[in-house]
């Protein structure tokens, strides 16, 4: 049985330098005192909306390719950046400082696995959101350089476009839930340190955005796109990176970028599939509740396929899947009285008057017999003590794809080594 704890703290390794993550809601974010932080109600439902986003890129794409025919040892070269909850921003995902321009200037935005381009809010800007900082100012930058159309980071954007006036490149994003940005595309030096910087980082420079983002300056991706923060940062620090989530808003974590190998990780296969290549696909084959394998076939895991993501809130599951765990899950919690559910968590449970509370322990397993046992807050969306529930969801079928969400990945060393295409998990990352 796993017990509650809440107690995390950060490590910052020797040999390299280090930026936090926090969550960007938490009292911890640089955020917090720009406006209050939204309901659970909102990020859940803001979740959902991130989701209905992945689920129809995917099918998107599978629908064109069907048409025309997808604690961490650092190496010395490796930095680190403290990760931070986003609570105080909008939404339930975690968030980075990083320093952009000559002189630098610093930036407080989410960091997506899900996503390539990395942007931040820029002057002039003829329709930007209320954010935390003031917007980066290009013309105060010595650094700071357009990306001309003919270049091939320009080329190679999803959705682009030259300017009407002069040869600068134009990109635009529109995610799922018709949040969107538009902008300049540009090159500057991106610092990650006291001592550690990316020359000519290639950004989006957004002068037109609107949509979920809450307080954070902008987003930077983690994709396997050429233009990815990730992508960018393995000429100098190595192909890869890794990150641990905090287990609590208040507490921190961290961002590395390059290569990890942390003793007690254990690790699966990366995939890659070609009609969605810029996520991190890997192999879910069960689910264990108190040390039982919950009975639903493997195959329907393969059938749906799972990425795993750093800005989706909660693990959804496909339907089987999903409801197999519900009931294994709820016949030792029986102890408990139930609580209304919470938006999209229908699994909920009233702890008033319980000063310890013992749930079953829930792994995750993958191909290659690589076995994640949760911590409790990877098991329990805490909204109050009269209301913790399962955090998990279902897809509603058994066929839209699973996403592995943040809040199972909180307190692991999540490593993504590209260069070997694997992805582990070491318990107690954050410590």
């Amino acid at each position: 049985m796993a017990r509650l704890h809440y107690h995390t703290t950060h490590h910052r390794p020797p040999n390299s330098s280090a930026l936090s993550v926090v969550h960007r809601h938490g009292p911890c974010s640089p955020l917090l005192a720009r406006g209050a932080a939204p309901s659970h109600t909102e990020i859940l439902d803001r979740d959902q909306d991130r989701v209905d986003s992945i689920h129809r890129r995917v099918s998107g794409a599978a629908a064109i390719a069907t048409s025309s025919a997808t604690n961490p040892a650092r190496g010395s070269k490796g930095v680190s950046l403290p990760a931070q909850s986003g609570l105080s921003l909008g939404v339930g995902n975690y968030i980075v400082s990083v320093g952009l321009g000559t002189p630098r200037k610093d930036f407080s935005v989410v960091f997506d696995t899900g996503s390539d381009l990395s942007w931040v809010q820029c002057k002039p800007c003829n329709d930007c959101y209320d954010q935390q900082d003031p917007l980066f100012d290009p013309s105060r930058s010595s650094t700071y350089a357009p990306v001309p159309c003919g270049d091939p980071q320009c080329r190679g954007l999803d959705s682009w476009s030259c300017s009407a006036s002069g040869n600068r490149c134009r990109y635009e994003v529109v995610y799922g839930d018709q949040s969107q940005t538009d902008g300049n595309l540009a090159r500057d030096t991106l610092s990650l340190g006291p001592s550690d910087s990316l020359k000519s980082f290639v950004f989006g420079c957004g002068d037109d955005d609107s949509g979920l983002f809450g307080k954070a300056d902008g987003l930077f991706g983690l994709g396997r796109n050429k233009v990815s923060l990730a992508s960018q940062a393995s000429a100098k620090y190595g192909a890869g990176f890794s990150y641990c989530l905090p287990s609590s808003s208040s507490s921190t974590g961290y961002l590395s970028l390059g290569p990890a190998s942390p003793a007690n990780a254990q690790f699966t296969a990366m995939a890659t599939r070609t009609d969605t290549p810029s996520f991190y696909y890997l192999d879910l084959v069960g689910i264990k509740v108190a040390g039982k394998t919950i009975r639903v076939s493997a195959a329907v895991f393969k059938a749906a396929g799972t990425v795993i993501d750093s800005g989706t809130v909660i693990t959804r599951l496909p339907s089987s899947a999903y409801r197999a765990l519900r009931s294994a899950f709820a016949r030792p919690m029986r102890r408990y009285k139930r609580a209304p559910a919470l938006s999209i968590l229908d699994t909920c449970y009233d702890f008033t008057g319980h000063t310890t509370v013992q749930i079953p322990a829930v792994e995750l397993v993958f191909s290659g017999g690589a076995t994640v046992g949760l911590d409790f807050s990877g098991v329990l969306y805490v909204s109050k003590v009269s209301q913790a529930c399962l955090a998990f969801a279902s897809n509603g079928d058994d066929t839209s794809l699973g996403i592995l969400g943040n809040t199972q990945q909180r307190t692991f060393a999540v490593v993504y080594d590209v260069a070997n295409q694997k992805i582990g998990f070491g318990a107690k990352g954050c410590t």
